[in-house]
């Protein structure tokens, strides 16, 4: 089976079928990680550009360290020491970009759309790395691979998002996903941080933390963006903690297993407490660790593999 697009620009109409062959696919690929020399020649040959018009750690660094695993030869490019500085639009870049004969363009753009705008301009694979607050895909493929790692399964599972929703890609592409893999969401956080009839993606709305964790098995904890909360969305971060952060009172009072996933950069103190970050509980860092994995199958599929990834047919033991 391969994916019926040759690009990633978002998890909105993605089959549940196509998003358990990137699951399944990244489960293959993930024991690569773990030998002696970490890396395999199957995009041999292939160019890869990372677009990054936003500033970015996690998903930049997995992006090309997914690139260097499949032996793919890749640029990383940044707005801010690039021609973009000095006027050249999206589409020209790409197009002078793709005049070079490369295969992929991973994108990061503050405008959503961006990575659409870009598919219908290029003849290369586009993969969307978060575009302005309408998808993070991988992100979100990430957190899926990582819960059912953990629990077993996606479908029946009780999912909560909690925090700034209004303005998350993360929350987005989670809520299409897990929904068309069969498990039931929720959001929870202030209104002013909810999107208007967000209940029409198919998820209930908790007002308080106490009712999400009551229910959910699942946490996905939202990082509270700073930079977005001079506009007064909620009275301060310590009223904000009191009222939706997953601090380790609530998780002690639970008196059961709980998973708690959170896509960085953690605000301690305010969303989570430190004790919680580190806790039992927590599959952090076995998000990151999984990224790679992702984003490694995401690259495969969309350069033309075909479903689950077996070293032995490239020529490693």
């Amino acid at each position: 089976m391969q994916l019926k697009s040759r690009h990633l620009l978002g998890l909105e109409g993605m089959t549940r079928d196509e998003i358990l062959l990137i699951l399944d696919t990244a489960a293959s690929l993930k024991s690569i990680l773990d030998r002696p020399i970490p890396k395999v020649p199957t995009l041999r040959g292939k160019t890869v550009v990372n677009l990054f018009y936003e500033p970015s750690t996690r998903t930049r660094f997995s992006f090309e360290l997914a690139e260097k695993r499949l032996s793919a030869d890749s640029i990383s490019f940044s707005a801010s020491g690039s021609s973009v500085a000095k006027g050249e639009t999206l589409k020209d870049t790409a197009r002078n970009i793709e005049a070079m004969k490369v295969d992929t363009v991973v994108i990061r753009h503050s405008a959503a759309g961006a990575p659409y705008f870009l598919s219908n301009c290029l003849a290369s694979s586009v993969v969307n790395a978060g575009d302005g607050t309408h998808e993070h895909p991988t992100q979100a493929l990430l957190d899926m691979m990582t819960i059912r790692e953990k629990l077993g399964r996606l479908e029946g599972l009780k999912v909560a998002i909690l925090g700034d929703i209004l303005h998350s890609r993360v929350a987005r592409s989670n809520i299409h996903g897990l929904t068309t893999a069969g498990a039931a969401v929720g959001v929870c956080g202030p209104a002013t941080l909810m999107p208007l009839e967000v209940e029409r993606l198919g998820v209930r709305v908790y007002r308080r933390i106490e009712e999400a964790l009551e229910e959910a098995e699942v946490f996905i904890i939202l990082r509270i963006q700073l930079e977005r909360q001079k506009k007064g969305l909620f009275p301060s971060l310590r009223e904000y903690r009191a009222m939706f952060g997953m601090t380790r009172e609530r998780v002690d009072r639970l008196k059961r297993e709980i998973t708690i996933l959170h896509p960085g950069p953690i605000n301690r103190g305010v969303e989570m407490d430190s004790e919680v970050a580190d806790s039992r509980h927590s599959v952090i860092l076995d998000q990151v660790t999984n990224g790679v994995a992702v984003r490694m199958a995401v690259l495969y599929l969309l350069s033309g593999g075909r479903g689950k990834f077996e070293g032995e047919e490239h020529g490693q033991s």
